[in-house]
């Protein structure tokens, strides 16, 4: 008994239909670089903060302060004021020759927060240890200050 056994094997046949893709806009971010350098270009040729300027400082300072962590939400207030106080008062210092003013206000807005922060929890004697008179010299009376620089 012999069978005729051949079987040949079908594979489906694969259509490929060309769809054009849609391009998705892109991401708005909640700033945007060339905006805020716009703003800041008409501002000093006006010698004046724009409001819309003025409103995409303050946010800025807003945004990026929600990278840092404040157990107490006063410091973070506090902190958060002194950078927009800084961001308002340095603003005619950017240069125009260089268009990445979100890097420039950002690193401002920073330094606005350690200066708050600093302000806030002022280092007592930075860089130096406090030496008690009578633990030093073995408890003897001496002229020399209980506080010395390393």
């Amino acid at each position: 008994m012999a069978t005729n056994t051949n079987i040949t094997e079908q594979k489906p046949t694969v259509v490929e239909t060309t769809t054009p893709v849609k391009k998705t806009a892109r991401k708005k971010n909640y700033l945007n670089n060339r905006d805020l350098y716009d703003q800041i270009v008409i501002s000093k040729e006006q010698e004046k903060l724009t409001k819309e300027a003025e409103k995409m400082l303050i946010l800025l300072a807003e945004k990026a302060i929600n990278r840092m962590k404040y157990v107490d939400e006063k410091d973070r207030e506090d902190c958060l004021s002194f950078a927009i106080l800084d961001l308002l008062k340095y603003w005619k210092g950017f240069n125009p020759k260089y268009t990445n003013a979100f890097a420039y206000f950002t690193e401002i807005a920073k330094r606005g927060y350690a200066k708050g922060w600093n302000a806030i929890h002022p280092e007592k004697y930075k860089g130096t240890i406090s030496l008690n008179k009578a633990n030093s010299h073995n408890g003897e009376d001496s002229d020399m200050g209980g506080i010395y620089t390393i």
